[in-house]
């Protein structure tokens, strides 16, 4: 029977990994402080990273070690714990290792942010390319998986699924827009991520892997979002100095408009996948994706409190005072 270790698994993502290796016949152990239940068929060791006995009852070979920790201090101690005893080790890096945003295309060769050295304020970027260094010292067992904006039902950052809550609440009224012209956005579902940690893992794939999905206009998606959600009413565009001038952001967090980069970030959300179509990567239809998000938006609360875009409030007054 095949072991497996994931440091986390009770997570949103690190879940999903430990359940499908898991449904696979795996004996999946986790890792984590217990305070999300953890997926069924899998046990839960109660552990606390920060602790310097965290891995003292892991002491053991592992055919697989998944980590998806964004500190690098995490990473270092448990290389140092474990990394001689796993047969293959995947690490969950991000794509915000990336030092150039403005090529589009770039791969893996790309050059990455300087790596972050103890005693430096956290920066996510810095945590990730130094615990992926930490990584690499494990040769060619070592699968390091950097994927880009994750989404699907669950997702707790709600960036993707701002979009579905957005269109559906609005009915028959009008939807905030960001500038759509030439901007394209890349996204994986997350249960195609999990099972390409798993299949590449089980491969035996190493070496660094954008895991991202396909290019799509941002036009284009936010109009199938649109559709999925039964909108019917206007789309009115707000220009980015305009939308700027009253505080609203890019991207992610509080009074922003997801998905919207900066004009020049012309290569941020148009990667290069080729790696991850080349070993065994698999994209479900985005179509499919946005049916579900959609449906979980519905389920979960339109206007619930989350940690990405306007309120509804906020967009009113902004339409307002746009038109």
């Amino acid at each position: 029977m095949t072991d497996v270790l994931i440091l986390g698994g009770t997570g949103w993502l690190s879940g999903r990994i430990a359940r499908l290796w898991a449904d696979d016949g795996a004996a999946v152990t986790c890792l984590a402080r217990g305070e999300r239940p953890e997926p069924p068929g899998v046990t839960l060791v109660r552990g606390d990273r920060d602790r310097s006995d965290a891995y003292d009852r892991l002491a053991r070979d592992w055919d697989h070690v998944v980590d998806v920790s964004s500190r690098a201090d995490h990473v270092a101690a448990v290389v140092a714990a474990l990394g001689a005893r796993a047969r293959r080790w995947t690490y969950i890096s991000s794509v915000s290792v990336y030092a150039d945003d403005a090529t589009p295309g770039a791969d893996e060769s790309a050059p990455v942010h300087e790596a972050a050295a103890p005693g430096d304020e956290y920066d996510y970027a810095a945590e990730k390319v130094a615990a992926e260094q930490q990584v690499r010292a494990l040769g060619d067992r070592a699968l390091i998986v950097r994927p880009g904006l994750i989404v699907g039902d669950g997702d707790p950052s709600d960036r993707f699924g701002y979009w579905a809550a957005a269109f559906a609440r609005a009915g028959s009224d009008r939807v905030l827009l960001p500038p759509l012209e030439g901007r394209a956005t890349q996204v994986i579902d997350v249960d195609d991520l999990a099972a390409y940690v798993v299949t590449a893992s089980s491969a035996g794939v190493s070496g660094a892997v954008n895991a991202i999905g396909d290019r799509h206009p941002l036009r284009d998606v936010l109009l199938c979002i649109r559709n999925a959600a039964g909108h019917c009413g206007e789309t009115v565009v707000g220009e980015a100095g305009w939308l700027a001038d009253h505080g609203v952001a890019y991207w992610a967090g509080e009074r922003s408009l997801p998905l919207w980069l900066p004009a020049d970030m012309t290569g941020f959300m148009t990667r290069s996948n080729a790696a991850f179509h080349r070993t065994g990567g698999v994209l479900r239809p985005i179509d499919d994706t946005i049916a579900r998000v959609v449906a979980d938006e519905i389920a979960r609360g339109v206007d619930r409190e989350r940690r990405a875009g306007l309120t509804r409030e906020d967009e009113r007054a902004l339409l307002a005072e746009l038109l």
